[in-house]
């Protein structure tokens, strides 16, 4: 029966319905037409919601919107500029830097997506750069965001998961490193070919560079606290995000003297709203638990995919692979809500670290954002740069076989992931 029902819920999606409903229409069918009372399907809305780690997400979310309000995001593009402009490319480079940095503030792909192609989008079109590769260059670097923790991916999955978010989010340092590195040769390789010019005439001084260092020092700092915190015990995740929240306040209104009470007010304006969609998907998804738990979905997924091959890196590359397919029809949300319960116990079964699959799986499922035909990050950014979806696409599949060879480098030397957390936990 789950089987009719996913194929109900895929149709109702592609009809229009928000995501959330087509979720929660679907499933409820198997409550009311069932062996189990409906009164369960209530049950799993209303006990989803009482999550003490979930709290995480809405307190992230708004530190993050709180964050670009304050004046963060602009010294960030300064440090960014002085970094990457004098290469080959110059607004590129800036744009993909700035996701990294950014990554330790805002924790959102599709938010840091959508605040580069307005500020920056524009300004690298008149530079040069094709359209396409500009909205390229944003939408797939936002990855980045995705990576370096806080992110609010990472948070569900180590939620759903029942794995350590501090070892998740000090897991996807490296990652996040070597993404960038990879994007921005990328980026240079292409500039090079088309004769695309830097941003600055000449490298910047050391000088320079610590200057706009010094500047933006509270936003670098901001993820090293809460790294730092985590570790030692001075607050839990979901304690971390009430931190962020008080920590962008304090700095934005007394120290950048940027946060005015309308900026304040309109963060949690957005806040509510990202945060309303993103807790809607969570209630109505968590029916499909106990479905998939009555069904014994994971068992007999399980026994499939063992049966294939129980090799750990062929069956990583396995579900991966499904995974990056399914990230091309479902928004990133819905596939971490639906997946890692199923995921899991078939990952664990065969001796798989769950960090080491969960920064992989975060990768791949973020990754669908920025790829057609239902790409969040990217819709976002060709909306506002009005570029030409087959653009787009031709000029995307560099940066997201980037992408892909990172991945398979993460499955293939588990320690690129696991290093840090090894080191820092123990």
């Amino acid at each position: 029966m789950s089987g009719t029902l996913t194929i109900l819920f895929l149709a109702l999606m592609f009809l229009g319905m928000p995501v959330a409903f087509s979720i929660g229409v679907a499933f409820i069918l198997f409550y009311l037409l069932g062996p189990m009372p409906a009164s369960i399907a209530v049950q799993k809305i209303v006990t989803s919601t009482q999550s003490f780690p979930l709290l995480a997400v809405p307190l992230f979310v708004f530190a993050g919107h709180l964050m670009n309000n304050s004046g963060i995001t602009e010294r960030l593009i300064a440090l960014s500029t002085v970094l990457t402009g004098w290469i080959r490319g110059g607004l590129a480079h800036v744009a993909i830097m700035l996701s990294a940095l950014m990554g330790g503030v805002s924790g959102s792909a599709v938010a840091d997506a959508a605040m580069e192609a307005r500020i920056l989008g524009p300004a690298m079109v008149k530079s040069g750069l094709s359209r396409g590769f500009a909205s390229a260059a944003i939408s797939v670097g936002s990855l980045i965001t995705a990576t370096i923790p806080p992110s609010i991916g990472l948070i569900l999955y180590g939620f759903l998961g029942n794995v350590s978010i501090g070892r998740l989010f000090v897991g996807g340092i490296v990652p996040g490193v070597l993404m960038t590195i990879f994007l921005m040769g990328t980026a240079y390789i292409i500039a090079r070919q088309r004769d695309y010019k830097p941003e600055l005439a000449q490298r910047p001084t050391l000088r320079e560079v610590l200057v706009r260092a010094w500047d933006c020092k509270w936003a670098l700092l901001f993820p090293v606290f809460l790294i730092v915190g985590i570790r030692y015990g001075l607050f839990t995740p979901s304690e971390a995000g009430a931190f962020a929240v008080a920590y962008a306040i304090v700095v934005g209104m007394l120290v950048f003297r940027q946060l005015t009470v309308a900026k304040l007010l309109d963060a949690l304006r957005h806040s509510v709203r990202d945060v309303g969609m993103i807790m809607l998907i969570i209630m109505l998804s968590s029916m499909i638990g106990y479905v998939i738990t009555l069904e014994q979905v994971p068992q007999n997924a399980t026994e499939i995919l063992v049966g294939i091959t129980s090799n750990p890196i062929a069956l990583m590359l396995l579900i991966i692979t499904f995974i990056i397919a399914l990230g091309c029809l479902l928004e990133s949300t819905v596939i971490v809500l639906l997946l890692t319960p199923i995921l899991v116990p078939i990952v664990s079964a065969v001796g798989i670290d769950l960090v080491h699959f969960g920064l992989v799986m975060m990768t791949c499922v973020t990754l669908g954002s920025m790829t057609p035909p239902v790409g969040v990050a990217m819709f976002t950014v060709c909306g506002i740069l009005k570029t030409p979806m087959d653009e787009y696409t031709r000029e995307a599949l560099p940066f997201l076989g980037a992408v892909i060879a990172l991945v398979v480098v993460m499955i293939l030397f588990p320690q690129v992931v696991l290093f840090l957390p090894n080191l820092v936990f123990g």
